[in-house]
């Protein structure tokens, strides 16, 4: 359920460690495929009852998605599911990625080391490759309509899938943020929470497959070590991304 993480010292994660990330990638899946509505009321009690779980681990997910921008608590009020971007927030989202992302790409190209480079494209690399949830879920799918409950676990399993993958996008354009060697340029699209928030717009496949092969173009800049092809690699993606996400917009 969900990617893998580790801790910071490159050990797996405790058990608890585990459960929480567990917990939080299944909700961040149901907010990004809707099944969790913007400004639906989010209990803890009910989560934890609901999830088989602790109410530690709920409260340690929601903590983490209200960091991320996805979910606002309010005081006496509890948690409920933030609003998504309007238009014009998506709009200067996108500018601001524009001035700060191709430069990151152009850096990272002058300065990451040969190592990372390849850690970056197993990143990439990662996110073609099928989750346990992406293989169980044909099956999931082929038996939703005959069982109760059967199009829900579909869903969750859908769900969880698309977390995985913003997840993973948001590591990728983290460690070519990382790769630049600048910090407050890192920090600076940290605090858009920009993917997690991108992806509750449109949960489409085409999303995915065309963010591979434009993930690709940037990994293979970098590791040509071609500052100018990083750049304009990475400020294709973010314009082609744009334009996809944009499409959402039309539906409203």
């Amino acid at each position: 359920m969900g990617s893998a993480a580790f801790a910071s010292d490159g050990a797996p994660p405790s058990a608890p460690a585990r459960l929480a990330d567990e917990v939080h990638q299944q909700l961040l899946g149901r907010l990004l495929s809707h099944q969790l509505e913007p400004g639906q009321r989010l209990t803890v009690d009910a989560l934890a009852r609901e999830l088989g779980v602790s109410q530690t681990p709920i409260r340690e997910a929601l903590h983490r998605l209200e960091a991320g921008g996805v979910v606002v608590r309010t005081h006496l009020a509890g948690y409920r599911v933030g609003p998504q971007l309007t238009r014009q927030q998506f709009e200067d989202v996108v500018e601001v990625r524009l001035l700060l992302e191709p430069a990151a790409a152009r850096r990272a190209a002058e300065r990451m080391a040969d190592g990372d480079v390849e850690r970056l494209a197993v990143l990439a690399a990662s996110m073609t490759a099928p989750s346990a949830d992406e293989e169980a879920s044909g099956h999931l799918r082929e038996s939703a309509a005959g069982e109760p409950g059967g199009g829900a676990a579909a869903d969750d399993a859908e769900g969880r899938r698309y977390a995985d993958f913003a997840s993973r996008d948001a590591a990728f354009h983290d460690a070519v943020a990382v790769g630049s060697g600048n910090q407050v340029l890192r920090d600076g699209l940290a605090r858009l929470h920009v993917h997690v928030q991108l992806f509750r717009l449109n949960a489409g496949l085409r999303i995915r497959a065309d963010a591979l092969e434009e993930h690709a173009a940037v990994v293979a800049a970098i590791r040509a070590h071609e500052p100018e092809a990083a750049e304009r690699a990475m400020r294709r993606h973010v314009q082609r991304s744009a334009a996809r996400f944009a499409e959402s917009f039309d539906d409203r």
